[in-house]
């Protein structure tokens, strides 16, 4: 993957499907538990598999990479240590068109990983296209200490009332979601009234379809 290329930002649905991480160390245990954290089925293939990885729900081969390992999986992670490594695994799953991501090389990705932030189904991803890991890390701590819980109770808040609109005939779009998320929705919930926010939120629908 080109530095300057610009990056397409995308969710992927992993749930259910076959992901390969090739290493067995620290940092394939975090991209390791990303991925089953999103549901995925997760082999690691390494000849040395680390008590990290091994306490995570994986399927653990412990030996070492072979070429043709990564056929059959819709994403592989490459996080090896060995950066020649790397750089075979990479050449090898992007010709198979297979997603890959090398670990701390992003001239040998074909996809990036941000610094992710979640709260319930929220998810804020900060990304800086490989250039500085370090910066994107230092971004996600700042979102995360200003996303508190009260954002899990809005979105389910905001999730139910989407779903009166649609039961309704109406259309969602044609109504105005921003004056009801500017307004004090989120201090009521903070203040434990999420019944009041819950009335707030239809109050300002209502308006909005006069």
């Amino acid at each position: 993957m080109p530095i300057d290329a610009a990056l397409y930002p995308v969710n992927l649905v992993v749930a259910g499907r076959r992901c390969l991480v090739v290493g067995g160390g620290a940092v394939a245990a975090a991209k390791a538990a990303g991925l089953v954290r999103c549901g995925a089925d997760v082999d690691v293939v390494a000849a040395v598999i680390g008590p990290e990885v091994r306490s995570l729900d994986v399927t653990c081969h412990e030996r070492p990479y072979r070429a043709g390992d990564v056929a059959g999986y819709r994403l592989v992670v490459a996080a090896t240590g060995d950066a020649s490594l790397n750089r075979e695994i990479y050449e090898e799953a992007d010709a198979a068109g297979i997603w890959v991501n090398a670990a701390d090389d992003p001239a040998s990705c074909s996809f990036a990983l941000p610094a992710v932030v979640r709260r319930g189904p929220i998810t804020v991803a900060v990304g800086t296209g490989g250039r500085s890991p370090a910066l994107a890390s230092w971004l996600r701590a700042r979102l995360d200490e200003h996303l508190g819980p009260e954002y899990e109770i809005l979105v389910e808040l905001m999730t139910d009332a989407r779903a009166q609109v649609k039961a309704a005939g109406r259309s969602t779009e044609a109504i105005d979601w921003r004056k009801a998320l500017d307004s004090d929705m989120l201090d009521l919930i903070r203040a434990g009234q999420v019944s009041r926010a819950r009335e707030r939120l239809r109050a300002c629908l209502s308006s909005s379809s006069d």
